[in-house]
């Protein structure tokens, strides 16, 4: 591969390298071993496999076997745009040195493609012999052409012809027409044709992504059996109408994976909205990182893609078709209840609740009451915080709404209560972060959308992400001005929220109301520098909060006195965090780690995390919360926010924890961790040598608690008693 394609000006390669001594980091003195962490990119398949194993439980409906095995492919692909592009950028230019593990790049690459294979095979073959079985036995049928009737034939030909041909561009290769561009992710077929005087050719045919992927072979009327045909497999049986008067001689399927990461310069760019659109451009023009083909390919059809490519035989995936199977997602839309999950219905906050019937909510009445502590999907978003932001907007006595937009929906309504509050003369401050990674160019248009509405929208610090999920709202009352606050974990997202398990905190708070203030007026400005009194704000204090916590528990089991962590994230890879949870264990800490996907922590090794524990729970909704919790000899300190323990949220993007005080929403928290952590609930347990291992049967069988279900049960239950359990 030529290693022009990723050399750039010198900045950019000192940037490079500037990231990846970061993630080389560590604080150790020499008292902890070198073999202390796990690899990230393993630890991450790993968690990839874990929900591989959700798709393979046949105790799950099979629309949502399906849906796992489509978030697998979907996962995956990220993975290898991002991670093992990031890290093939690396070797090539020179830039790699050896992992926190100890070993280098160009040895975690392989066993990062000899893992990926792996799953891969498995993923296809779950597929193949559990999940189509078990869809076909419940009438959702992806059948073959060559299992049709001439009846379901002559119907496909004629939607070929009106819906499909016309939009086909197959692209010959011949010394008039060079090897087409092949886009990431694309759906293809390679097709080798033979004219009349014998002359082979080859051509490449991209199956359109804008059409659904299953073509149904008669309407869906949401009862009774439904088939569908796979668009490749249609388009592949009508190439005589594509090839007329052509042989074909072979034809298969293949997808290629490129390197989509992004890179703009924002210290040299005046404008950052079109630097960053040149560079979405540039995205579709990464290089080839893995090539996926059908195994029935003949070796001409590969030899020439690999040269054509400038790939290496180990990026060559060899898959039972089909391939892509994220094109499940389409077939787990099916309105089929009894394929599902049973249905969950989100209820409305407590506090929230009218205090007389018919009565309408009032936010701003029960945020002053008390602090409310939301938990999503289980506690509805529709009827917290968009209910909050939409009566901001046309409360006659708010003067002024800030906030912060990392992810949102296309549609969000959230989008339109700023817009409404700008027209309605409302101060409007909305942070968007249009480096949010995959959604930069709908973040582009919701900005300029915003800017157009005569809200004041900024772009946070330069080099910085703005990660965090706040939003101040500025209310007269009485003559004085009043803060109500808002900070999340999740994004502002209404559609996600519905699946995102996640924590949010109203408050009217005064302290929190000039903290954010402060925050809000620096992220418009120039750094972040301050102190705050009830936050604990990344890049400049956050690990540094945390690792005095941290230290302070180990001195407590030092003297004696009460001590314990617990921490939900969703990755934990820090060196400095973890080799302070090491110190922390070795001092007698008790510490529960209740991690969705990375963890590079090694529990239970003797004399060194002999009393960390480690859990992982997945389920219908993806936990996204993060909870920090400390005990503090009796005294819990207990924050929640956007920040994952990794280099990228604590050094280069602006994070923001809250501290909670309330005390049963303290206790609250303390029975999420006594519940993910007990033993009869549902999970994956990681060991020393970073296996985990799914435990979701008791001794005699019978399926463990899924976690997911029993909060929801509690918190409709919590609701009806007026508590909390």
């Amino acid at each position: 591969m030529d290693s022009d394609t990723y050399l750039g000006d010198a900045k950019a390669v000192a940037d490079l390298l500037d990231d990846f001594d970061e993630e080389t980091s560590s604080i150790d003195d020499g008292t902890l071993p070198e073999d202390r962490f796990l690899d990230r990119e393993l630890s991450w398949l790993a968690f990839n496999k874990r929900v591989l194993e959700l798709a393979e439980d046949t105790r799950l409906p099979v629309l949502e076997r399906a849906n796992f095995l489509a978030i697998f492919a979907s996962n995956l692909d990220e993975f290898f745009m991002v991670r093992v592009a990031g890290l093939k950028r690396r070797i090539v230019t020179g830039l790699a040195v050896p992992t926190v593990t100890g070993r280098t790049p160009a040895e975690v690459l392989s066993d990062i493609n000899r893992t990926a294979y792996e799953l891969q095979r498995r993923h296809a073959e779950v597929f193949a012999t559990s999940v189509k079985p078990a869809l076909d036995e419940a009438g959702v049928r992806v059948v073959k052409w060559d299992t049709l009737d001439e009846g379901q034939r002559a119907h496909l030909h004629e939607v070929f012809s009106d819906q499909i041909f016309p939009v086909l561009m197959p692209l010959a290769v011949d010394p008039a027409h060079p090897f087409p561009y092949i886009s990431g992710l694309s759906l293809n077929l390679s097709i080798r044709v033979r004219n009349p005087k014998g002359k082979e050719s080859f051509a490449r045919l991209k199956v359109p992504q804008m059409l659904s992927r299953f073509v149904p072979l008669s309407p869906d009327t949401g009862t009774g059996p439904v088939e569908f045909i796979a668009l490749e497999d249609l388009i592949a049986n009508q190439l005589d109408a594509l090839f007329p008067g052509m042989e074909i001689v072979e034809h298969h399927i293949f997808r290629v994976t490129r390197n989509e990461d992004v890179e703009v310069d924002e210290d040299e760019t005046e404008n950052l909205i079109q630097a960053l659109e040149k560079e979405l451009l540039r995205r579709r023009f990464g290089p080839p990182i893995r090539l996926e083909i059908s195994d029935d390919m003949d070796p001409v059809t590969l030899d020439l893609l690999v040269r054509e490519l400038d790939i290496t035989e180990q990026e060559v995936y060899t898959l039972p078709s089909p391939l892509d199977l994220g094109g499940l997602f389409a077939l787990t839309k099916l309105d089929r209840p009894a394929l599902h999950y049973p249905k969950h219905v989100p209820t409305t906050s407590m506090p929230i609740m009218p205090t007389e019937p018919n009565s309408k909510p009032d936010i701003f009445g029960s945020i002053a009451r008390q602090d409310i502590l939301l938990h999503h999907p289980y506690e509805s978003f529709a009827t917290s915080v968009q209910a909050f932001l939409e009566e901001a907007a046309a409360d006659p006595n708010v003067l002024a709404i800030k906030q912060t937009l990392y992810r949102t929906s296309g549609d969000s309504p959230i989008v339109e209560a700023l817009i409404d509050a700008a027209e309605a003369g409302k101060q409007v401050l909305a942070l968007v972060e249009i480096k949010a990674r995959f959604d930069e160019q709908a973040n582009i248009l919701w900005a300029r959308k915003l800017e157009k509405a005569g809200v004041h929208v900024v772009y946070g610090l330069v080099g910085l992400k703005t990660h965090c999920k706040l939003a101040l709202v500025v209310r007269q009352e009485k003559g004085r001005l009043r803060h109500y606050s808002h900070i999340g974990t999740g994004n502002y997202n209404p559609k996600t929220s519905r699946i995102y398990e996640d924590l949010g905190l109203l408050t009217a708070d005064d302290t929190v109301g000039k903290d954010l203030t402060r925050l809000f007026n620096e992220l418009s400005g120039y750094a972040i520098e301050k102190k705050f009194k009830r936050l604990l704000v990344a890049p400049l204090h956050l690990r540094k909060g945390l690792l005095k916590r941290i230290a302070n528990e180990t001195r407590n089991a030092l003297d004696g006195k009460p001590s314990g962590i617990r921490i939900k994230v969703n990755s934990i890879v820090d060196e400095a965090i973890i080799d302070g949870l090491y110190r922390a264990s070795m001092a007698g800490v008790p510490i529960d780690i209740w991690v969705r996907g990375i963890c590079a922590v090694r529990p239970g090794q003797p004399g060194l995390s002999e009393t960390i524990r480690v859990r992982s729970i997945l389920g219908r909704y993806l936990e996204h919360s993060r909870v920090f919790s400390f005990l503090n000899d009796g005294d819990p300190q207990v924050y929640i926010g956007s920040a994952d323990m990794m280099h990228r949220n604590l050094d280069r993007r602006v994070e923001a924890l809250v501290r909670l005080v309330n005390p049963d929403q303290l206790r609250e928290i303390d029975e999420l961790f006594d519940l993910a952590m007990a033993p009869t609930t549902s999970s994956w347990w990681l060991d020393e040598l970073g296996e985990w291992t799914r435990m979701h049967e008791d001794e005699n069988g019978d399926v463990l608690d899924d976690m997911q279900n029993t909060v929801m049960y509690q918190v409709s239950g919590r609701r009806r008693s007026g508590g909390f359990r």
